[in-house]
């Protein structure tokens, strides 16, 4: 695949140029509907003591296969990582890349053309996801709120670039797994704020 779009680079049909603004077009499609998940569904308030949400949402994240990278319970904050797809599994991931690779192709083809737009797929490989979560005291309840990027750690195997930004609804997905797991550890079902 990544041989077949260096060729196409080299004859013209792309250059690197059109290849970074398809990529910048796709950031910000994706950037938008990804704040607009998080204003919806980011933050849930739940019915119990921070001292008893912050260690549920840590526990919560061990058990769908993040690793702690850092936390500090004064602030109220966790920082958690694990190779993509996850919080999802593949079976997941396949379902938000029927969903959401059409969208990401249409948005290339304007850019590239819809020939090479159709070597674009989504590569969870040499990715990390990167959840950030903050559990503050809402008087005897907690409020907490979840943020989800995407870090490069290794080089695509296309070779193409990368996006920031988790395709939207991988957001959705990941979110309502991430409050099933947080209900499930508390107890208690979470509210919007």
């Amino acid at each position: 695949m990544a041989a077949a779009l260096l060729a196409m680079l080299a004859a013209g049909c792309m250059t690197q140029d059109k290849v970074r603004d398809a990529i910048v077009e796709v950031n910000t499609v994706f950037r938008t509907q990804y704040e607009s998940i998080l204003a919806q569904k980011g933050t849930r308030v739940f019915t119990v003591s921070q001292n008893a949400a912050f260690p549920g949402v840590r526990a919560a994240m061990f058990r769908l296969g993040m690793r702690m990278d850092s936390q500090d319970e004064g602030l109220g904050y966790l920082n958690f990582s694990a190779p993509a797809p996850r919080p999802l599994n593949l079976q997941e991931w396949r379902e938000v890349a029927q969903a959401d690779l059409p969208m990401m192709r249409d948005i290339a083809a304007r850019h590239v053309g819809l020939i090479p737009s159709w070597f674009i797929s989504f590569e969870p490989e040499g990715l990390e996801i990167v959840i950030n979560a903050t559990v503050i005291p809402a008087g005897a309840a907690s409020e907490v709120s979840l943020t989800m990027r995407m870090r490069q750690v290794t080089p695509p195997p296309s070779g193409m670039p990368r996006r920031e930004y988790a395709p939207p609804t991988g957001v959705h997905k990941g979110l309502d797994k991430i409050w099933a797991q947080i209900e499930h550890e508390l107890g208690v079902k979470g509210r919007s704020p």
